[in-house]
């Protein structure tokens, strides 16, 4: 038996009560996390139900119909930005793992599977990390290295999210005025906004300069952060903002021109939105995206916006996962059919698909635990 780190004594039961006590506490998040996401769709719906009072069905499909053929194309097409720039996240980094085996096609496809069932499920054992292990493992990459490709993808989105978020903060630093009832006073600030804007561009600069000038890594309690490569570095820069602007692009093609912001107005209420979301932990963002677009998009009538939202949710959420349902099912009957294949015979049968330790997301957890990256 290790001795303790704080009494140095090889009995001391200080260790594993600790760990009982973190697997309480997860236990418990585990919990306690949908339980705050169905609260915020309840309560996001009702506060949208409020808001779009008075609005008919006619309305909104009168609205949905309105919107040109080519708006359609165009919204289509920023789809196509969105998930290619998510594929290319999962790309970068596995050149930052030094794996080159792989093709661009497979990597799009495990990426667009990926995305489109962690959008609309969220926490669940189809989504993220899972689905990648599944997939990366196949050919030929470790738990560990799986970890850190998840890890490096989810890096990605949040350094766009403070480069683009940076921006708008402080090119428009009165947008925040749109949410004035729903945030507090001191956010919607336009010179708050403003430091909270040249804050998080400071953080992106500071990312760059520590990956060109080789510098230590960042270590923050257990959290530690590597430089990459400044090849890397400038893929990921690159990269980062690219599915935001597409994803943003849909809603702002989808949009009438009648009291149409612009572009950096809408990707400005688009990032709002989509940060709400996230924070709701919210299946798919549900009622808290679109109430907030809602709210700070005061000058659109209110079904148009709602059309917007639908076709929104129609590219970026819905046809995917369809699609991604239909990947998934022929991935998994294809490696059955090749486990079947290569069986000696009268071997008993593989498990199906859908039981196998990969699958598990907490089998996953607990062999990446014990294989620290």
């Amino acid at each position: 038996m290790s001795p303790c780190l704080r009494c140095g004594a090889s009995s001391c039961r200080e260790g594993p009560n600790k760990g009982r006590d973190l697997s309480i506490m997860k236990k418990i998040s585990e919990f306690i996390w949908p339980i705050i996401g169905l609260c915020a769709v309840i309560g996001s719906g009702y506060l949208l139900y409020r808001e779009l009072a008075g609005i008919s069905v006619a309305e909104i499909k009168g609205s949905f119909a309105a919107i040109p053929l080519p708006h359609f194309v165009l919204a289509a097409l920023s789809t196509l930005v969105a998930y290619a720039a998510l594929a290319w996240y999962d790309r970068i980094a596995l050149l930052h793992l030094g794996v080159r085996h792989i093709s661009w096609v497979f990597v799009s496809l495990c990426s667009f599977t990926t995305y489109a069932l962690s959008h609309n499920i969220g926490a669940s054992v189809f989504s993220g990390a899972v689905v990648r292990y599944r997939a990366y493992t196949a050919k030929g990459l470790s738990a560990p290295q799986v970890a850190v490709l998840v890890a490096l993808c989810s890096f990605t989105f949040g350094l766009g999210t403070m480069l683009l978020g940076g921006f708008v903060l402080v090119a428009l630093p009165d947008t925040l005025t749109r949410l004035s009832g729903y945030l507090p006073p001191v956010l919607t600030n336009p010179a708050t906004a403003r430091i909270l804007g040249a804050a998080l561009l400071g953080v992106v600069l500071l990312y760059v300069i520590g990956s060109l000038l080789h510098l230590k890594p960042l270590t923050i309690r257990k959290f530690k952060l590597e430089y990459p490569r400044p090849r890397i570095m400038v893929r990921q820069i690159i990269a980062a903002p690219l599915e935001l602007l597409g994803a943003a692009g849909i809603i702002y093609f989808a949009l009438p021109e009648a009291g149409n912001p612009g572009f950096l107005v809408v990707l400005a209420v688009f990032l709002a939105s989509f940060s709400a979301a996230l924070v709701s932990n919210a299946p798919g963002g549900l009622g808290v995206f679109e109430l907030v677009f809602v709210v700070a998009m005061p000058d659109i009538d209110r079904p148009s916006i709602i059309a917007a939202l639908l076709v929104f949710r129609l590219f970026y959420f819905w046809l995917p996962f369809l699609i991604s349902v239909v990947v998934v099912l022929l991935y998994e009957r294809n490696r059955l059919a090749s486990a079947l294949r290569h069986q000696p015979p009268g071997a008993p049968p593989p498990e199906p698909p859908l039981t196998v330790p990969g699958l598990d997301a907490h089998e996953i957890e607990r062999r990446m635990e014990k294989k620290p990256v």
